[in-house]
């Protein structure tokens, strides 16, 4: 029985499965994003997290150790150079998983798996954050008049716009009665207005 072995094996030996997430690690540490499955990018996150941290302190012996698991000469100068400066005073968490959706042939869950420190679009967003403006109930004081006076400010414009609208349609109302009163009537309707005359 395999109790509490929560290990994703990901359907691979231990020797292709290592193969794999080493060239994935050092994928991810030259792109800096990488697309893949869901499973695969949590298992990655276990492997190269740890392996980063490692970089922070910039020894022989632990370039050495990086490179037992990641087989590649450049990826260990791009990490100790470049990842370690950007992450050193980052208390682990330098990935992040982000979900993309399907894929279209198995329907597997797919995602972009990157570091944190690199992607400037996130790093924008997390620096200028919004000031919090407090909504208050009550009716005194600057932060309840502004607001109520840019209310009044907008319903004035509002009716100052509406009013010519309303001026038009009085004056065309004349021009039509007068258009009526031009305009030659029936007998029957002549006769009706004699009688009221006479009355």
């Amino acid at each position: 029985m395999r109790h509490n072995k929560k290990f994703n094996h990901l359907g691979r030996k231990t020797a292709h499965r290592g193969a794999m997430l080493s060239n994935m690690a050092t994928s991810l540490i030259m792109h800096k994003r990488i697309f893949t499955t869901v499973p695969k990018a949590k298992e990655l996150r276990k492997f190269v997290e740890p392996i980063i941290t490692r970089s922070k302190e910039d020894t022989t012996h632990s370039r050495r150790e990086v490179f037992s698991l990641l087989q590649s000469k450049a990826a260990v100068t791009e990490l100790f150079q470049s990842v370690s400066q950007k992450v050193a005073d980052r208390p682990g968490g330098y990935t992040r998983i982000i979900k993309t959706g399907f894929r279209l042939g198995d329907n597997a869950a797919m995602c972009f798996i990157e570091l944190v420190d690199f992607n400037e679009n996130m790093l924008g967003d997390g620096g200028a954050k919004k000031a919090k403006t407090r909504r208050s109930r009550r009716k005194g004081g600057t932060a309840a008049a502004a607001p109520a006076a840019d209310a009044s400010k907008a319903k004035e414009a509002k009716k100052k716009e509406e009013a010519p609208v309303k001026e038009t349609a009085k004056e065309e109302a004349p021009v039509q009665e007068t258009l009526k009163e031009d305009l030659p009537q029936p007998e029957a309707a002549q006769a009706d207005a004699e009688k009221t005359g006479e009355e």
